[in-house]
């Protein structure tokens, strides 16, 4: 009916109550929601004092959400997608967009046959002397590559690509979109088109904008979804069964903004 039911805390960073009844607690950090083709819904988090110190966190729900099973611990060293959506391959790897800022910015691929019993992941893609990336998103291709584009320190997105299911990726570069060292995210759409939605600016989170790509080079300026002198910023994006797309952003520091966009009535400039 076109409501959200009341909010349910799932997790809450709690780590142990000190005898003296005090409880030590660690924020919980940029949770994803994603929900494979033959596996319960799976919710990834992060938990720790920071993103230099985080870990990986995973829970399941067999109800769409409505109760969560209780949380495991991602293995050492894995993360699990780290803001934005996975992919499911057709071999049935779950493929995780992941980074770490410990050590410096740097992208890595995390993938898992068993729906996050167990993950391997490939050592980091980038070099931090060129180029300091995190947050990847992916879009697919007809002939199947992959691309994977995200947020850096350098001004514009990156982008990599693989054409063996993110065993391997080509050489990080950027593209000639700007980035204002704020996060990305997109998809590819059932008719093969990619949208991206990002901030087109090299400073500040506004405005948040949309992008059209028939081939994940070339982009187009899709609608304008925020301009006022405000942050509007870490945005997710999914299409779902019945082609609408759905966008949710951070609103102002305030809250999230929900948009459902008909792909086929998206107009675009060069």
């Amino acid at each position: 009916n076109k409501q959200w039911t009341s909010p349910i805390k799932v997790a809450d960073g709690i780590q142990y109550t000190t005898t003296d009844g005090k409880e030590i607690r660690y924020p919980c950090w940029n949770p994803v929601l994603f929900q494979p083709t033959k596996s319960p819904l799976i919710l990834f988090y992060k938990v720790g004092k920071s993103p230099e110190s985080w870990w990986g966190m995973l829970m399941t729900s067999d109800d769409d959400g409505k109760t969560w099973h209780s949380p495991t611990r991602l293995p050492e060293g894995i993360i699990g997608p780290v803001k934005n959506k996975p992919i499911e391959l057709q071999d049935g790897r779950i493929l995780c967009g992941s980074s770490t800022e410990d050590n410096g910015w740097t992208v890595h691929f995390e993938y898992t046959y068993d729906y996050g019993k167990t993950f391997k992941r490939t050592p980091p893609i980038n070099n931090t002397n060129e180029i300091s990336s995190i947050q990847p998103c992916f879009l697919k291709h007809p002939d199947g590559t992959i691309q994977s584009l995200g947020r850096s320190a350098q001004g514009k997105i990156w982008q990599c690509f693989s054409t063996n299911n993110g065993d391997s990726w080509t050489k990080m570069n950027l593209t000639t979109l700007p980035n204002p060292n704020s996060g990305i995210d997109a998809v590819t759409l059932r008719d093969g088109k990619h949208i991206l939605v990002y901030n087109h600016t090299k400073k500040g989170r506004s405005p948040l904008n949309i992008a059209v790509s028939e081939d994940g080079k070339h982009w187009s300026a899709g609608p304008v979804l925020e301009d006022e002198e405000w942050e509007f910023s870490y945005p997710a994006i999914i299409q779902t069964d019945d082609n609408i797309v759905h966008i949710t952003y951070t609103y102002k520091r305030i809250g999230i903004k929900h948009v459902k966009l008909d792909p086929s009535l998206i107009t675009t400039k060069d």
